[in-house]
């Protein structure tokens, strides 16, 4: 067999590696020869020359063009066409008459894992080529025989659009001309063992809510920010000494319209910001809003890492609400999930027909526990995926920090695994080498192109040095989560008051290790679910002890070293756990129990930003003072937290009794103010107290030159500050 008729055998069947090489204008006999693929055509005319010839038996179509002729070819060139079955015409620009969109730079770029912003190059992109308009399409599918563009365009036909292959890079493109924002497609991959897989689009910017899957051709259409003023005052934000609460919260059940049906990101948005700002918080953190196909992942399974889901609107819906939220002072957090993806078969599962992003080794490859698989992270090009997907989210949507879920299953190898169910490094240990590598260059690389940007971990072990910078040996991270803190401190609240003078050392024990990292006290959506109960529904006594318990938990961990996050509905003491299928009880909030634990929420937050001593040395141990941690028999702690020109003093009572004439030491003679107790009848409570002011004398107690006589309130915390 010929050499040219094995390339149309092979063309016909779609098994022909590099469609470009036979395709489109091709020289011949001094002359030149216009092929086109036309498996659903009748007829094709080459426009202004005449009717191309079928070869026998294939879809091909040919015309043989003399040197004047091929002069006088338009470089893109048009066919018209008649349809199989419809006798419909059709005109199209041929695809085959482009060069190549991808430059050699980006190609090496990428190959090396160094190409910050591949989603620039990936993906569908609506252009302009040569004057014409038109999408391009471009995909890393290393190591098959065939990759087409399938679409609403071409009727999903796998032999329309064969695309170009890239050589050693993997990666294969295609410019379409006359594609608008809103087409569907996907890919169609044949693999080296023949088998046809269809795809969805690793780079896709937007998708179809589900259960649709189709990757959308996204618009072109620029957004209008308005946030200049929020994005240059971030440069300088030293987020290490300012306030920083955070609202964490679920898109889809937070609020729903009156048929219960999801909201738009702009509809939200209005709602969310004027909430938020009411309630005094300084950040938002939205939990996944890339696309997933199941509701109850609540997000944690993506399958479309670079499209803001379809659920609630456009990728400039969502840009809407963080533009919102910038110009009304709130910052916006991501939760990001590099650590695992769905084993769903039409998105980067074997998407080669075989690991392609991730692991092959099923030893490193599988989350068994999850039923998930782990990326690569040793692959450049997967390493690559994951950085440019950071990056696009930080660059593309303003947001302004990353909070990196399961940190701890990336960074040990036998994470939730037996003897023999893992592989260790090449040193014989169980760390993650590449992970810790990744990592490095991710924190690395967010905070040296967006200063003021945060990266938070979601580790849980003790790994060391997770926020600390990586030319000091840390991982790089920003901030990470202290959940030590937040199960010790769990547990603690959840005893009956009568038992909790033996286990005082749960609320002590943190101040050992709370200046060994930048931590966050999270009280999240994970402590809400699967049994666990809601954040009132965890505290003992009867509904006014709960409240009250839930008031005093709330005052420990805003009076404690650290930044907040609360999650969405345990900030009015929703009673049930969370549920993602539904809205948050809004009905509760306007009850008064209730709506005193919302007003003591919002105190909190105005009180942690007013005064420097909550905040600013939150994680320096020189902005916290034991007064007492010893009185175990009454249940009460009390301490004094620290900044530059001011100090508070706190006081926990973690029993339903009363302590009248009850004495501490402070560090100053003079009168102290009231400025927060949350047994307050505004919050609920019985209205115990000090009528406001306490004057300390010079009385030595426990060390301490002062000292002043109160009433702490049943199940409470008392801030106190000293009149200027």
């Amino acid at each position: 067999m010929s050499n040219y008729k094995w390339q149309m055998q092979q063309l016909q069947q779609g098994r022909l590696h590099d469609p470009f090489a036979v395709l489109g204008v091709q020289p011949c006999n001094g002359g030149s020869i216009v092929r086109a693929m036309m498996p659903t055509a009748e007829s094709v005319n080459l426009q202004g020359f005449g009717a191309m010839t079928r070869l026998q038996g294939t879809d091909i179509f040919e015309f043989q063009l003399t040197r004047k002729q091929t002069a006088a070819l338009p470089q893109h060139y048009k066919l018209d066409w008649v349809e199989k079955h419809q006798g419909n015409s059709y005109e199209v620009i041929s695809p085959y008459s482009f060069s190549p969109q991808i430059g050699d730079l980006d190609l090496h770029l990428f190959a090396e894992g160094r190409h910050h912003h591949a989603y620039r190059f990936l993906g569908a992109r609506l252009m302009t080529v040569d004057g014409i308009a038109g999408c391009q399409f471009a995909v890393w599918a290393p190591g098959v025989k065939r990759v087409s563009v399938v679409g609403s365009f071409n009727g999903w036909h796998g032999l329309r659009h064969l695309m170009r292959n890239r050589g050693y890079s993997g990666i294969w493109e295609i410019f379409i001309p006359g594609l608008t924002s809103g087409d569907n497609y996907q890919y169609e991959i044949l693999t080296e063992d023949d088998s046809v897989l269809t795809k969805i689009d690793p780079y896709a910017q937007q998708m179809k809510s589900r259960p649709q899957i189709d990757c959308v051709v996204p618009a072109d259409e620029q957004f209008e920010w308005q946030d200049d003023q929020w994005m240059t005052q971030r440069k300088n934000w030293d987020w290490q000494r300012e306030p920083m609460a955070i609202y964490e919260l679920h898109l889809g059940s937070w609020q729903r319209n009156k048929q219960g049906d999801f909201m738009n990101y702009r509809d939200i948005a209005l709602r969310l910001v004027d909430y938020v700002s009411a309630l005094g918080y300084t950040h938002i953190e939205l939990l996944p809003v890339m696309e997933h196909p199941l509701d109850q992942s609540w997000g944690y399974q993506v399958t479309g890492f670079y499209a803001p889901t379809a659920r609630f609107g456009s990728p400039n819906d969502f840009r809407f609400l963080v533009d919102l939220c910038h110009q009304r002072g709130i910052g916006v957090m991501l939760d990001w999930v590099p650590g695992h993806f769905p084993r769903d078969e039409y998105a980067l599962a074997r998407f080669t027909g075989r690991a392609t992003y991730e692991h092959a080794d099923p030893r490193r490859g599988e989350h068994k526990d999850w039923g998930t698989l782990i990326f690569d992270y040793g692959r450049n090009e997967v390493k690559n995926f994951l950085l440019s997907n950071a990056i696009y989210w930080l660059q593309e949507f303003h947001v302004d920090g990353l909070r990196v879920d399961a940190v701890a299953s990336m960074l040990y190898l036998d994470y939730s695994r037996k003897d023999g169910e893992w592989m260790p490094n090449e040193f014989g240990g169980r760390e993650n080498l590449e992970v810790i590598a990744f990592f490095k260059d991710l924190n690395e690389v967010v905070h040296a192109s967006f200063p003021g940007a945060l990266t938070m971990a979601e580790e849980s072990t003790s790994w060391p040095m997770v926020s600390r910078p990586v030319y000091l040996g840390g991982l790089g991270f920003s901030m990470k989560w202290n959940m030590g803190w937040m199960n010790d401190t769990l547990e603690y609240i959840e005893f009956d008051p009568v038992h909790r003078k033996y286990h005082q050392d749960k609320l002590t024990f943190s101040q050992l290790y709370a200046y060994t990292e930048n931590f966050i006290l999270p009280f999240s959506h994970d402590e809400v679910v699967h049994m666990k109960r809601s954040m009132l529904d965890k505290m003992p006594g009867d509904e006014w002890q709960k409240r009250a318990n839930l008031r005093l938990l709330y005052a420990w961990q805003y009076a404690h070293p650290g930044k907040k996050l609360l999650f969405m509905g345990g900030e009015f003491g929703q009673w049930d756990e969370w549920d993602c299928q539904k809205a948050l009880d809004w009905s509760l909030a306007s009850v008064a129990g209730h709506q005193g634990l919302q007003f003591l929420v919002g105190d909190l937050n105005r009180l942690y930003r007013q005064y420097s001593a909550l905040h600013q040395r939150d994680f320096s141990g020189d902005g916290f003072e034991w007064i007492d941690c010893e009185n175990r028999d009454q249940s009460v702690l009390s301490f004094i937290r620290w900044s530059e020109h001011d100090h508070i003093v706190c006081l926990f009572n973690f029993t339903p009794v009363p302590r009248h004439a009850y004495r501490i030491g402070v560090p100053e003679v003079g009168d102290y103010h009231e400025i927060l107790n949350t047994d307050s009848d505004y919050y609920g409570g019985s209205n115990q107290g000090n009528e406001g002011v306490l004057n300390a004398h010079a009385q030595v107690w426990k060390g301490m030159p002062a000292s002043v006589e109160l009433t702490l309130p049943p199940l409470s915390a008392l801030l106190l500050r000293k009149q200027s």
